[in-house]
Order: structure tokens, then sequence, then C-alpha cells
């Protein structure tokens, strides 16, 4: 079988002589000659080989023997089988340009340059500028609302106010800070006005729905993943005179009452569902309450005794905030605050559904019951429990 390889190879290697042989018998100085591709490639007619056959000048005098003797071929088999050309020299053209022999040498432009160039001499001793920028713990944000509403009122609400439709602003802006080692300082204030017109209100053009200024910061250092130790403070009050429908009798007003509760307990961090559940959970078993009403008509009607301006007492507190997003659209805030002395018990629990229709459209519904039993005033009906809900819809952004 080896054998029989290299007899194949030696028959190979004598065709090929035999081919350069015959090359070589048209110019002996020609070798492997490119202008032989006309002959071997798919058959094309050139319109150089005609003008070559049909001269009657001197333009093609000076061909050379060897491409003399490739256009006869060519042209004899333009003539005689006119069949087998596949293409033109107008179609290569087309393509691409046609093979230009070089008869000059290519001369690359060199400079020289009479200096080495040489790298900077740079010394260890450089002094290195290093910039340290000083981390950010701070992160602000809030959001805000106006909004039109229908509005409902029971009857016996501490501030007063009727059921009806009317407009309400809020604002909320916190600006939170955290170390991200131990310490977390959150600050959160809460501003909501809300006004209301009724014609069957003869003493009053516009009454208050929605009046609140409202302080929430809490220190925290922690105690372990989602601990902190805390310490709390809620301060609130109102903007303006709360009255009733065809009542002159004032029943709040700014710092009429004003609340401080300073408590000091441990907080939960909340972050569930993926990030959709945030929130805090401050249980407080020693809490501090202070209020202060400026008029003193209104002493007995917040608790105090009469024509005194202050309430000290000491109890304990709880105060969930939490903040649900079911999806982009819907979201639930609830805010369930509880204080008691063991003589007397204050619970609010504010809930806010919001719709979003688009990034600046929402619609709110507000649900807000509340049981104070320290209050003087005790309805038939409801006895302590007061009711406040609307629905509104309107203008809301966040950052």
């Amino acid at each position: 079988m080896v054998a029989s390889y290299i007899d194949s190879l030696k028959a190979c290697k004598v065709h090929m002589d035999s081919l350069m042989y015959a090359a070589d018998t048209l110019d002996d100085n020609a070798g492997s000659d490119a202008r032989f591709f006309r002959v071997f490639a798919p058959l094309t007619f050139y319109y150089s080989v005609a003008g070559h056959t049909f001269s009657i000048n001197d333009k093609y005098k000076g061909v050379d023997d060897v491409s003399s003797a490739i256009d006869d071929a060519l042209m004899s088999v333009y003539v005689n089988h006119p069949e087998y050309v596949v293409n033109t020299e107008s179609d290569l053209s087309k393509i691409g340009s046609l093979h230009e022999e070089i008869t000059s040498p290519i001369r690359h432009k060199v400079d020289y340059s009479r200096e080495e160039a040489s790298a900077p001499d740079v010394s260890l001793d450089t002094p290195v500028e290093i910039v340290i920028e000083k981390p950010n713990f701070w992160t602000f944000g809030g959001d805000y609302y106006l909004q039109f509403l229908q509005n409902y009122v029971s009857s016996n609400w501490y501030k007063g106010g009727e059921s009806n439709y009317s407009m309400v602003a809020s604002t909320t802006l916190q600006a939170n800070y955290n170390n991200k080692q131990k310490v977390k300082f959150e600050n959160k204030l809460e501003l909501k006005l809300g006004f209301q017109t009724s014609s069957g209100d003869t003493l009053h053009n516009f009454k208050t729905t929605e009046d609140l200024i409202r302080y929430t910061g809490k220190l925290g250092l922690q105690a372990s993943k989602n601990w902190y130790y805390t310490l709390q403070l809620i301060a609130y009050t109102q903007f303006m005179r709360g009255y009733k429908s065809n009542d002159p009798e004032v029943y709040s007003d700014i710092l009429s009452p004003l609340n401080i509760n300073l408590s000091l307990g441990m907080s939960y961090s909340v972050n569930a569902f993926n990030g959709k559940l945030t929130g805090s959970l401050q249980m407080a078993p020693i809490a501090y309450n202070f209020r202060y009403v400026g008029r003193k008509s209104l002493a007995t009607r917040y608790g105090l005794e009469e024509g005194s301006h202050t309430m000290n007492d000491v109890g304990s507190e709880c105060t969930i905030d939490l903040t649900w997003a079911f999806s982009d659209l819907i979201k639930w805030k609830t805010r369930l605050y509880g204080y008691t002395t063991y003589e007397r018990t204050e619970v609010e629990w504010e809930n806010t559904f919001t719709f979003q229709f688009n990034k600046y459209i929402s619609t709110n519904i507000f649900i807000y019951p509340r049981f104070d039993d320290g209050s003087s005033v005790r309805h038939d009906d409801y006895g302590y429990w007061q009711f406040k809900e609307y629905a509104s819809i309107g203008f809301a952004y966040s950052f």
C-alpha cells in the first residue's frame, strides 16, 4: 500500500512538470505566469481579444508572444463555441477590478528621528494625592397630593367637621440617617390640610376637614439583625380652628391641643415579600405623654382639669407603621398607634389605600377609626369611638 502511494506521488510530480514545461515553451522567462488565468478560468469574453484580432492599426503591435497566443486561442473558442462563454469583461468589472501587473516597485516613505524618544523620569519619592470621599448616610424622600374628596365624619368627631364634598392637600417629608453599622435616625414630617364649603352653614365660609401637623422621630441602636433599642418622639397639633356647621364654638385650634409623646423601647424593622411590605413596629413599655391646650375653654374636652393648660402622664405605647405595595398600582399605608396609662386609653388606626392610575393621577380611600376614653365627651351611640372616612381623586407625586 505504501509503495502504491509513493508511485502516485511520483506520477503527480511528472504531471506538474509537464504543465510547467508547456508553459516554458511559450516563453522561456514566463515561469508561473498569471496571464494564463484567462485560459483556465471560466470562459469570459474579453474586449481586448477581439480588438487584437480585428485591429487595423498599430495599437496592439507591441503585444508579446504569450499574450498573442492566448488571444488567438480565446478568439478561436469565441468563434467556434460561443455557447461556452459564461461571463463578459463588463460583468467582471462590476464585481471587481481586473488584475493589473505591478511594473514598478512599491516604495514606502520612512521618517527617521535623530533622537530616540525617552520615557519621562518618574521619581519613586513623588507624593501621591489620595482623595477619600466621606460617605453620605442620609437619604431623603417624600410625597404629596392635592385631591378632591367625598368626606364622612361621625357627629362626635373630636375636632369637629361634617360630611360633604371638599378638597385636601397632603405632604410627607422624610430624612433618614443610617451609618450601616448600628445607628439609625429617622425623621418624618406629615402635613395635611383639607377644606370644605357648605351651603347649609351660614356662619362659616369654609371649615377644615383635615388638619394635621405631625413629626415622628426615632433614634435607634441596633441590637440584632432587625431589632433596635429605640427612643421615639411623636409631636402633633394642627394649623387652624375647627368648627361644626352653624356652630360658633371652637372645637380645636393650633396648639389646642399639642400632644408630645416620648417613649423608650424596642423597634423591629419590617422587610418582607421581596421588599413589598416595609415599615417598623415600635413597642415601648415606658412612655411619657405631655398635652398642652392653649384655649382654657377646651381643657376639659381634651381630658385636662378645668382652667388648666397642661397634662402629664406616664404609660406604655405601641406604634405600627407599615406600607404594603400589592403592585405598582395599588398600595396600602397603615399606622396603628396606641397609648395607655391603665386609667385611660387612646388608639388611632389610620388606613390609606392608594390606586395609582399613572405617574401623576391617583385616588385615595382613607379610613380612620379612633378610640379615646380620656375625653370628657361620650356619645350616646358611639361611646368613645370616633370614625372618619373619605375618598378622593386628583394629583399625586412621590420622590
